[in-house]
């Protein structure tokens, strides 16, 4: 692996302010829970926050887009010209987080060439796992063009099934340099971030080279893919207006990210269902049994109120599979007007059908040799495919990066 696609970099944390109001949810979450979002704002009660950097979806449909990015730049500025921030030079950042249900997941963060990166054609050493809906990419845009400062929620996924590149760093994490260490706020768990510069950075970024090795891709974004195909537009923009050198050192070529190795026993891949609101979920269920592929690769639970089955569909593959439920579901929409949500938890899914008399299909969750393995021959997943973890796993924005010339 010649090419930087993973490196040190130069990473902002909190200084002298609580980490524990500055690190927020991804915006992402939680996005029809506004009680959740109105709890974080009254936690942080205008002290520096990551929360005064971001739009949660939460808040999208009555939020001005164009106020809010000057509020957001306007953050940025006062959290770095009041030293809010410092900085950690040439460094990735171990990271341990401990779940909700206590179980430790173990990341490394650092950057990313956007330039292998791909998230609308294979190729890449970097690709997406999921579809990009072009529609949600024009806000992220937009606020990536106008900030100084970006704050990942992004999780990578590397195929080290020997678990060479992050978990030889457990044994070793009592004798590196501590960098934050605290509770998330709303249940979020416990997070502990060391330093990893010099021969322990070195160390780490050899094991990726050589897994890289024996892998023409390298990574499959697995959250945060949305953010990270902004921030490729972004720089595909920006850099026809650099020269060469300025395009090899630009610090927006880069992406802050964290790499976590899919075996790691602390992920887990959950389902996520589909319910069929304002159409007669019989008529639902005649017609995609019509129109699914017969097979028995993969049994799908179908719900209606007071009923359900199974139905058999064959496909070489779990994405596949999800591929040609979710045409079902698009071509159905399309031609009768009803609508589909994507539904986390099986009980969840219940609840709706009886409540709202809607037609669900229980999905399978996906097997973790499933994710490269699909990605590698049939390209992305649709989209709502799979959850990593349930919403309080997701990251919380933590680390900051600078990403405009003046730092280059």
């Amino acid at each position: 692996m010649e090419k930087n696609i993973f490196t040190a970099d130069s990473i902002l944390l909190p200084e002298g302010i609580s980490p524990e109001k500055w690190s927020v949810i991804a915006c992402d979450q939680f996005s029809s829970e506004r009680d959740y979002w109105d709890r974080v704002r009254g936690r942080v009660a205008g002290e520096p926050s990551t929360l005064n950097m971001i739009i949660p979806e939460a808040y999208l449909e009555e939020t001005d887009e164009e106020q809010a990015i000057v509020k957001i730049r306007a953050a940025m500025d006062d959290y770095m010209s009041r030293s809010a921030l410092r900085e950690i030079k040439d460094s990735l950042v171990y990271v341990e987080r401990t779940q909700p249900d206590g179980r430790v997941r173990r990341g490394i963060v650092g950057t990313v060439d956007l330039e292998e990166y791909e998230f609308s054609r294979s190729g890449a050493a970097i690709l997406a796992s999921e579809g990009t809906v072009l529609d949600r990419l024009p806000p992220r845009i937009r606020i990536r063009r106008a900030a100084r400062l970006e704050l990942p929620h992004i999780m990578a996924f590397i195929d080290d099934k020997n678990a060479t590149v992050i978990e030889p760093l457990a044994s070793k994490a009592g004798s590196l340099p501590l960098l934050y260490d605290f509770a998330l706020m709303e249940g979020g768990g416990h997070i502990r971030g060391m330093q990893l510069s010099g021969g322990d950075a070195e160390a780490v970024l050899a094991a990726l080279r050589a897994l890289h090795e024996d892998n023409d891709m390298l990574m499959v974004v697995g959250d945060g893919n949305h953010s990270l195909a902004g921030a490729k537009v972004y720089w595909d923009e920006l850099k026809h207006s650099l020269s060469d050198e300025e395009q090899r050192s630009h610090p927006a070529r880069r992406a802050l990210l964290e790499v976590n190795n899919v075996y790691d026993p602390a992920i887990s891949f959950e389902a996520i269902h589909r319910v069929v609101f304002g159409a007669p979920p019989l008529e639902v269920l005649k017609e995609f049994e019509a129109a699914a592929p017969k097979g028995s690769d993969y049994e799908l639970r179908w719900i209606v109120k007071g009923q359900s089955g199974v139905t058999g569909v064959k496909a070489g593959c779990i994405g596949s599979m999800i591929s040609s439920v979710q045409a079902f579901l698009d071509e159905y929409v399309r031609r009768t007007g009803c609508r589909v949500d994507y539904i986390h938890g099986e009980d969840s899914l219940r609840r709706l059908v009886e409540d709202e008399d809607g037609f669900g299909l229980v999905l399978p969750a996906m097997d973790k040799s499933d994710l490269f393995a699909t990605v590698a021959a049939s390209g992305v997943f649709p989209k709502k495919s799979f959850s990593v973890g349930h919403a309080r796993d997701k990251r919380y924005y933590l680390e900051c990066r600078d990403i405009t010339m003046h730092n280059a």
